[in-house]
């Protein structure tokens, strides 16, 4: 095979992954939709257009794998409903893109309930060690971290949560056993998954991190010590054993058993602090979303310590202040706007947000729309201008992955889960096949900040989840990885669809932008002119990517007809697959 078809590459990818669902029972599948080859140069890469929407009546899978897309499927096509895909997915990510999650990470849940119409929010987040604190680190006067060890290696490695929280998900809402749901992961480790060209960069990129641990290098390089190449085929057996012994014990076997030691033993062996304690004492969170509307829209997302969906709404609001469906979306007023509404939440997200429970966060005056009006009135059309916190107490009442499920029945599921930064910590557990995360790098290191490292405590995250209801029927499903450009990216996405209109798979391939403090970052396929009047209105423009690596936003929606539509982003391998 041409290494570098990314043709035969998704083909062979979803034809595989249909191998996989032979041990739930499911039903042979068919192959993935092609893509038709549309390159556009990104630092040397392609981006493929075309083919990764799909539409479906009784059911449609986004991921960021073809292997994961047709796995979900075919769960649903074996009569599992969205949480028993959703889990046999997650376990699936972990296996092919361990780089950017896993069950050596966390992330959050997001589920409507057909039947009821409930929405529930699960959060199984990392969490620090007891003993964790700033003294794991020497910090200078800068902010930065001596050696990078609050990223790279044992001292940036948090409780892992995926187990516990996918698990409790397919105990409590699922109808699959664990056995069932885990076998297309656990043959995907045993036999392989096709390495991607950005597998392969992503490996190459981390280069340097992965030869600083034994049992990293021995996954993620070949025989003769050089990373994959796309086309390649990754084994990975001892994480087949570890999902084998999960399926049959349950979470006990990861938070108390003799994987939680080998995790144990791994972060010890290299200075970090995290004791068998901290994996028993580890407990996921379920409760209630955010709730906002934007249009008539109901908004449900990510609630603490997620800032993601609180931030969302507050731009959702900010926006809903001005006539943006009557702009032109590659015009300079339309990416002027988003700039600043974009500058607004973030300067929020700085001052105010952090695990809730150590700190007070006035969600709801974030949140409020008469807040956002106040904001929404101190934008300049014409000039770009930085931006100090609000006060919304007055109004109280890089790398990741996303998957969306719809199914006929109305019950929706979106998740985003993470081992952090691309190939995390970079360690992984000798005789595990599990890379663990650096979540703790998403700690503020500043003692004053709401987000300051502590013990016990689940650091903010931009991940973002979305569930959209119109009229209390489902409408959407969505969300990215890609850190703060989560955040922009799912914002304007739905902006997209709600106010232009846009088909969605339309919505995701425009162009993307964004800004948190100051630089407007734009995907380099606007006009001359567009540029030249963003930066005659003030702004700091970088325009040095054709397509963003990151986000990639999957998504799922329902069109008026009833159909299911589904949409992958291109920027990264997502496919979306219905039936």
């Amino acid at each position: 095979m041409n290494k570098r078809n990314g043709l035969l590459r998704l083909a062979s990818a979803a034809l595989a992954a249909a191998l996989c669902l032979t041990a739930c029972g499911a039903p042979a599948a068919s192959s993935a939709p092609q893509p038709t080859e549309t390159p556009a140069a990104v630092g040397g890469e392609n981006v493929t257009l075309g083919g990764r929407d799909a539409q479906g009546q009784n059911g449609v899978v986004s991921t960021g794998r073809a292997e994961a897309t047709q796995i979900g499927v075919d769960v649903l096509k074996a009569g599992g409903n969205a949480v028993d895909a959703a889990v046999a997915i997650g376990f699936a990510l972990g296996v092919c893109e361990q780089q950017s999650s896993g069950i050596g990470g966390g992330g959050f849940m997001m589920v409507r309930f057909a039947k009821t119409g409930e929405i529930k929010f699960l959060d199984f987040r990392d969490e620090s060690a007891a003993a964790a604190s700033l003294d794991m680190w020497t910090v200078d006067e800068n902010g930065k971290v001596a050696g990078d060890e609050n990223k790279i290696g044992a001292k940036a490695v948090a409780v892992p949560g995926e187990v516990k929280g996918m698990l409790y998900a397919l105990d409590n809402y699922g109808t699959m056993s664990r056995e069932e749901a885990m076998a297309p992961a656990i043959q995907l480790a045993e036999e392989g998954f096709t390495v991607s060209d950005i597998t392969s960069r992503d490996i190459k990129d981390a280069y340097g991190t992965i030869i600083r641990f034994p049992a990293t290098e021995k996954l993620y390089l070949d025989e003769n010590g050089f990373p994959y190449e796309p086309g390649d085929t990754i084994r990975n057996p001892d994480l087949a054993a570890t999902l084998r012994t999960i399926a049959a014990e349950g979470e006990s076997a990861f938070y108390t058993g003799d994987i939680a030691q080998k995790i144990v033993d791994a972060v010890q062996a290299e200075g970090g602090c995290l004791t068998m304690e901290d994996m028993a004492n580890y407990e996921i969170h379920v409760g209630e979303p955010v709730h906002g509307t934007y249009r008539g829209y109901d908004v449900y997302s990510s609630n603490l310590p997620s800032s993601g969906g609180s931030i969302i709404l507050e731009i959702l609001n900010i926006l809903e202040n001005f006539d943006v469906g009557g702009m032109d979306p590659e015009s300079p007023e339309y990416f002027h706007l988003l700039s600043e509404a974009f500058k607004l939440g973030f300067a929020d997200r700085t001052k105010y947000m952090g695990d809730p429970a150590y700190v007070d966060v006035p969600v709801s005056g974030i949140t409020n729309k008469d807040y956002a009006a106040q904001l929404a009135a101190s934008i300049d059309p014409e000039h770009s201008q930085t931006y100090e916190a609000g006060d919304p107490w007055p109004f109280e009442s890089e790398s990741t992955t996303h998957y969306s499920i719809m199914d006929a029945e109305g019950n929706m599921v979106a998740v985003t889960k993470t081992v952090d930064a691309t190939f995390a910590s970079g360690l992984v557990a000798e005789g595990t096949g599990i890379l663990l995360n650096d979540t703790l790098f998403d700690f503020s290191v500043d003692p004053e900040s709401p987000n300051v490292v502590a013990g016990s405590k689940r650091p903010l995250s931009s991940m973002s989840p979305t569930l959209i209801l119109k009229d209390g029927q489902p409408f959407m499903s969505l969300g990215a990885p890609g850190t703060t450009r989560i955040i922009t990216g799912v914002a304007q996405v739905i902006s997209k669809v709600i106010d232009h209109g846009m088909d969605i798979q339309d919505a995701i391939d425009a162009v993307r932008m964004h800004d948190d403090f100051g630089t407007l970052i734009l995907e380099d396929r606007v006009s001359q002119e567009t540029k030249d009047k963003l930066t005659a209105m003030g702004h700091e423009l970088n325009t040095g990517e054709v397509w963003f690596t990151f986000p990639c936003v999957q998504a799922c929606m329902r069109t008026e007809n009833g159909i299911l539509r589904g949409a992958a982003d291109p920027r990264r391998d997502g496919l979306a697959m219905g039936y």
